[in-house]
């Protein structure tokens, strides 16, 4: 039988796809712009026949109404990331948060936590019969290659991509065709504030620098900041759209990189079309698996390697809060300490943790003599190099809690700065006539 032939006999309804699932079972979802709405609909759609289904997933886009109160004994949701999809159920109690590195996820897959099912999105087969997971091939593509059944929405929507990315029809169980937008997520409108801070991230960032960006304002921002720098690379866990018009100038071309030089590196990107249509059979950029983006041991190959991460709370010893809001789970470790582990064991690395000095219109300062009770840690003050607001640069590593104290005062609000230093006292981290002598 020909690929052509295979092709047409697992293509199928959603509805027949997902008669897979069944109770019991451990759904992986592929993640972000990926996320196969098709699917999760048709899943969803099953829930009178099956019970105690977890659903696994990072961050994935749309509803995800199998969180929702009416589905509680049918489908339990565990998320490896949180995206504001489920961060309601995860308060309420109806499904589970996993603090988890991204680089160890793939890792489960095959002790603790085995799937059965895999529901993903890829792009049309070329005439090798071969799909590509095309925007996101996180760690799906290793859930592919380990689950028992999988499940894929062919959207002639999604863009083809290079890398470890290709998954052959023999490999995949059910098909179900479709044309659809793919799911977005505008890059967020960054303010001044941001663009302080992402000038100042961006004086520590060398030419022939390899980059690490996340989601969110201050990385759009940092972006839009690096049009004087030279011969910058990309490997990161995911692009947004901001590094299109930087690779289009040439100044994210990857010729400095010591590590698949030439080359964008990442494990998948969150951005709008315009993006999907510039990664669409783009040579330049080489997808890969998570387990493989995020090992700090393979990060730390990259020389000048500048991990840009953010957080929610810093502490004045340089304890990170980047996943909860106090007990409350907000989003995950995500990338974070995978990153700023390798940068700092790059030759010439910058680890930064950048974050604005305040939050809720500069009501609350984020520099804090201690993290809220009950917030995670997800970067130990012994991992902290770098910590960047809109007032500065403080520099960490290898410094004392006094020593420490002092450079993250000199970088908050400051309206908060007195606040900071009475209690930098209290805790005695400072002497009262050392703050005396910095005033």
């Amino acid at each position: 039988m020909s690929w052509r032939e295979e092709y047409r006999c697992k293509c199928m309804s959603a509805e027949q796809a997902l008669e897979a699932v069944g109770s019991g079972m451990r759904v992986w979802i592929q993640s972000g712009c990926g996320t196969p709405a098709v699917l999760v609909d048709a899943m969803v759609a099953r829930a009178a026949k099956v019970h105690d289904v977890e659903v696994v997933h990072m961050m994935t886009l749309g509803s995800a109404d199998y969180t929702r109160p009416e589905y509680e004994g049918h489908f339990r949701h565990r998320g490896l990331f949180l995206g504001p999809n489920v961060r309601e159920a995860v308060a309420a109690g109806r499904a589970d948060y996993t603090p988890i590195f991204l680089s160890e996820i793939e890792g489960l897959f095959d002790k603790g936590m085995p799937l059965d099912v895999v529901l993903m999105q890829v792009s049309p087969p070329d005439e090798h019969g071969f799909v590509t997971l095309g925007t996101t091939v996180d760690c799906t593509i290793t859930a592919a290659r380990m689950a028992r059944v999988t499940i894929a929405e062919v959207n002639d929507q999604m863009p083809r991509t290079h890398g470890d990315t290709a998954i052959h029809i023999s490999r995949i169980d059910a098909l179900v065709e479709s044309s659809r937008p793919l799911l977005e997520l505008r890059p967020e409108p960054y303010s001044e504030t941001h663009m302080r801070v992402a000038r100042n991230v961006a004086s520590l960032i060398p030419d022939g620098a390899t980059l690490q960006t996340g989601i969110g304002a201050i990385s759009e921002a940092v972006l839009h900041c690096l049009e004087d720098k030279r011969d910058l690379g990309i490997h990161t866990e995911t692009c947004p759209d901001g590094v299109i018009e930087l690779m289009e100038s040439g100044v994210i071309n990857g010729a400095a990189k010591t590590l698949h030089r030439g080359k964008a590196v990442a494990g998948f990107v969150l951005g709008t079309r315009r993006l999907f249509e510039f990664i669409h059979d783009n040579p330049a950029f080489e997808f890969r698996a998570i387990s493989y983006i995020n090992d700090p041991f393979v990060v730390a190959q990259n020389d000048r390697m500048v991990a840009i991460n953010g957080a929610l709370q810093v502490d004045l010893t340089g304890q990170v809060c980047s996943d909860s809001m106090g007990p409350r789970p907000y989003s995950g470790f995500g990338g974070q300490l995978d990153f700023i582990r390798g940068a700092a064991r790059s030759k010439g690395g910058v680890p930064i943790i950048a974050l604005p000095a305040t939050a809720k219109n500069g009501t609350l300062s984020r520099i804090v003599p201690m993290l809220e009770p009950g917030a995670g840690v997800v970067t130990s003050r012994g991992d902290v190099h770098y910590v960047v607001t809109e007032y500065g640069v403080a520099y960490l590593h290898g410094k004392s809690l006094r020593e420490r104290a002092e450079a993250l005062i000199a970088i908050a609000d400051p309206r908060f700065r007195g606040e900071l230093e009475d209690a930098a006292v209290r805790l005695r981290y400072m002497e009262r006539a050392r703050v005396a002598s910095l005033v």
